[in-house]
């Protein structure tokens, strides 16, 4: 997003988490970013779709600074892990997620609550392939229970702290709980069990992405892009690196992962600023799915 835009969609989430999504109407957030009705509707679709832009930035904002961190470190340090839970977990709060979360679950719009799973999805999605990372490969077919027995934990944990006013750092509970999780594990392998299989966690995954871009489209807003701008030459340079990768058989996720933020922020104060954020956070999801 540009400044300008980030600015109202900061305003509507903050009288999202205040009065409640359904409670606030599109003319309050006008009125209180002080933005013509013009101006909103160029920035968002619907107010559906500016809540689903929020939560893709930070969602993105989280997976660039995470990215960042696992630059040039060992993949399976132990360490690197915890910060990178912590990351998430503290743009969450800092934006007051939970609640807007337990809002929209409580309304009677599938869409809404599409966008809440598909957002705590991704995070099960992304934990369960670092755990494999972390410990080992030999774990894939526990870490997506696993994943979930760790949320289900740091919630209740999350909650009772804060209702009993208990002092705690969240690194040091991150790690605690991570400790279970793999002793957890550890007991899994031995006995071989668990209680979610792979087809229920399959389902799961079907369910929420079952609307996610294919490659065939990401390719397509990649053309329609070229076609339609005029890219100046460093921002020609990064957009060709991103399409041959695209192109390619194999996709290296990695190389396209590291361009993508270097790429938005070339466009920043732009007027085609909106089509590059929306192509790169659908590059940065079909990245997440394949």
């Amino acid at each position: 997003m540009n400044e300008r835009k980030r600015k109202v969609a900061s305003i509507a989430l903050r009288l999202f988490v205040e009065k409640g999504f359904q409670q606030t109407s599109i003319q309050e957030i006008i009125d209180k970013a002080n933005i013509s009705k013009g101006t909103f509707y160029n920035y968002f679709s619907s107010k559906n779709d500016c809540l689903a832009e929020i939560l893709e930035d930070i969602r993105y904002e989280a997976s660039q600074q995470r990215v960042a961190m696992q630059i040039d470190k060992d993949p399976t340090d132990r360490d690197v892990l915890i910060e990178q839970i912590t990351i998430l977990m503290k743009l969450n709060k800092e934006n007051n997620l939970q609640l807007l979360f337990e809002n929209i679950l409580s309304t009677n719009q599938e869409d809404l609550k599409q966008l809440v799973m598909l957002h705590r999805v991704i995070e099960m999605e992304w934990l369960s392939n670092r755990l494999v990372e972390v410990i080992g490969e030999d774990i894939r077919e526990y870490a997506s229970e696993a994943t979930v027995l760790y949320f289900g934990m740091m919630h209740y944990m999350i909650f009772t702290l804060k209702v009993t006013n208990s002092p705690y750092v969240l690194h040091d509970l991150i790690e605690t709980l991570l400790s279970f999780i793999e002793l957890i594990i550890g007991h899994m392998k031995k006995t071989g069990s668990t209680f979610l299989n792979n087809f229920a966690i399959e389902t799961l995954k079907t369910n929420v992405h079952r609307n996610a871009i294919t490659k065939s489209e990401l390719l397509d807003m990649a053309y329609q892009l070229k076609e339609q701008y005029d890219f100046n030459e460093e921002q020609q340079d990064l957009f060709d690196v991103i399409l041959s990768e695209l192109e390619r058989e194999r996709i290296r996720k990695i190389v396209v992962q590291k361009l993508l933020k270097p790429f938005l922020d070339l466009f920043k104060g732009a007027d085609n600023t909106s089509q590059i954020q929306l192509f790169t956070n659908a590059v940065w999801n079909y990245l997440k799915m394949v």
